[in-house]
C-alpha cells in the first residue's frame, strides 16, 4: 500500500507530518492492505490566515483494486483532529464497501436450507 501525503502552503513541519501520517494510516488501514493500492491524504488550512487559527481540512482517498476509489473529508479546528476523523471515516467506508463485496454470497438461501422451511 502506497501512501502519499499532500499539504497546502499553510502547513508547517511537512516531513515530520508525512512520516507520522504514514505510520498512522498503515496502522489504521493495515487489514485492507490486500485491497488498497494507494491512499492519498490532502491536508490544508482553509483560512490561510497569519494567526494560524481557523479550520483545517483532511481529505483521504483510497484507491482500491478493481473498484472505484473511496474518498472522505473531515473538517476540524486542528490537523490532528481532522486527520484522525478522516482516517476513522475512511476505515468505516472501506469496511462498508469491501464488506459488501466480500460478503455478497456468504449466506445460504433459506430455499436451500430444508430445516428453515416449515412443512
Amino acid at each position: 500500500m502506497q501512501i502519499q501525503v499532500n499539504t497546502s502552503n499553510g502547513i508547517e513541519n511537512k516531513d515530520a507530518l508525512e512520516r507520522w501520517a504514514d505510520g498512522e494510516i498503515r496502522q489504521t488501514l493495515g487489514r485492507f492492505a490486500a485491497d488498497v493500492t494507494r491512499v492519498e491524504i490532502h491536508l490544508s488550512d482553509e483560512n490561510h490566515d497569519a494567526s494560524g487559527g481557523g479550520a483545517r481540512r483532511c481529505v483521504m482517498e483510497a484507491r482500491l483494486v478493481h473498484h472505484q476509489p473511496v474518498a472522505v473529508t473531515q473538517h476540524a479546528p486542528n490537523l490532528d483532529e481532522a486527520f484522525r476523523g478522516a482516517s476513522d471515516k475512511l476505515k468505516r467506508a472501506l469496511d462498508s464497501a469491501l464488506g459488501r463485496l466480500n460478503n455478497h454470497r456468504d449466506r445460504d438461501s433459506i430455499r436451500k436450507d430444508g430445516g428453515a422451511v416449515a412443512e
